[in-house]
């Protein structure tokens, strides 16, 4: 991934993603079904469907809102990092506000904070409605890429 995020337009950056995900085709983010469908400097959007990401009584488990908010401020975290450096999330919190059934719902990450070290994103997931389903925040640490990484 060479994209610089600052300057590069929405249909580069998402480019990137796309060179992210092909890393692991098998990941947790093609399981669970998310699906990054917007990414500029200012934010990122993915959704994820309801379905195969319910708890017991059919609900969207809060786990997976989790997921969907640690990927979208790990990814963001990564593209604002560069080339040079790898991003691991240090914090992540989450409030649930209300249940999803069923459908899409979709994630939207901006950055509070993008600095050399450390990185902080927070993420608003809502439903098909557009009422909020759960507000998330991560903080990532940027470090120097290992030789041979």
């Amino acid at each position: 991934m060479t994209v610089d995020i600052t300057t590069s337009t929405p249909d580069e950056v998402l480019a990137a993603v796309r060179e992210m995900e092909a890393l692991n085709p098998r990941s947790l983010n093609a399981r669970m079904g998310i699906e990054v469908i917007e990414a500029s400097a200012e934010r990122l959007v993915a959704t994820m469907p309801v379905e195969g990401n319910t708890q017991p009584y059919g609900l969207l488990h809060g786990g997976a809102s989790v997921v969907l908010a640690e990927s979208l401020g790990s990814i963001g975290s990564a593209l604002h990092a560069g080339p040079d450096k790898v991003v691991v999330g240090v914090d992540i919190n989450a409030t649930h506000h209300r249940a999803a059934r069923a459908g899409l719902v979709t994630g939207v990450a901006t950055p509070l904070s993008v600095g050399r070290t450390l990185s902080v994103w927070e993420i608003v997931i809502s439903d098909e409605e557009g009422k909020r389903v759960c507000t998330s925040r991560i903080t990532c640490l940027v470090r120097e890429r290992p030789p041979g990484a």
